[in-house]
């Protein structure tokens, strides 16, 4: 059972989607505005929201910038609207948004979208803390989940060098980017050596990361990775 506070303006609404998600033995906080949804999330972080674009008093999107700003989106969000541009959603999911559903919500739709939110919230708390960085940085070698070893150097001036399954292949990576900025340099990296290692299969690359082949696709296209070029690289 999971905690789900739904944030929308019209009642129908909100009631209907208490209904489908208790009945899939959730527990379900309703919020009709966003300062209903300020106090809710000041009482504690549920596991997943499902936040309205439109609403009356302050709009879905600036309150998901409100917590981002605040460092209150720990939790998984999901977008909804019935006359949101693409323009947008993308904008949502740039703030942190995990996804974004048009009204009317088809149940299925509905249904993997909850489950998916759930899950990287789960993935998100079973994620051990970052050790301390040591006074004298030394490389360690990590597994990177996949039985391959990952060398992690740090570096003096605020970076550090990853070498990924002792192949040639060594990357760079500032520390002094904006997380989100460091966040998407490192996964180029990590989906950039994968497709490497597969020779641009979407297929294997799919299996190797647990994505999803459509996840996979949307994410390489998010972050500039063209795996035709990667494949012709290495052929």
């Amino acid at each position: 059972m999971a905690n789900i506070l739904v944030v929308d303006d019209e009642m129908g609404i909100r009631e209907l989607l208490s209904e489908i998600l208790s009945d899939e033995g959730h527990a379900i906080q309703l919020a009709e505005n966003a300062q209903q949804a300020r106090e809710a999330r000041a009482g504690g972080a549920p596991d997943l929201v499902l936040l309205d674009i439109w609403m009356p008093d302050t709009d879905g999107v600036t309150l998901l910038k409100e917590w981002q700003r605040d460092g209150l989106l720990t939790m998984p969000v999901i977008m909804m609207s019935g006359h949101a541009t693409i323009d947008t959603a993308v904008e949502a999911t740039r703030i942190g948004a995990l996804n974004f559903l048009e009204k009317p919500i088809a149940l299925q739709k509905l249904l993997k979208a909850v489950q998916q939110g759930l899950t990287r919230a789960q993935e998100t708390v079973r994620a051990p803390a970052l050790a301390p960085r040591p006074a004298a940085p030394a490389p360690a070698e990590e597994a990177n989940g996949f039985g391959q070893p990952i060398l992690v150097a740090a570096g003096a001036r605020g970076g550090a060098q990853v070498v990924a399954g002792g192949d040639s292949h060594s990357f760079n990576l500032s520390f002094d980017l904006p997380l989100r900025e460091a966040r998407d340099a490192f996964e180029r990296m990590y989906f950039e050596h994968h497709l490497g290692r597969e020779g641009g299969s979407m297929t294997r690359v799919a299996e190797k990361t647990g994505l999803e082949r459509t996840h996979l696709y949307r994410k390489l296209k998010q972050l500039g990775v063209e795996p035709g070029k990667l494949a012709k690289k290495n052929a």
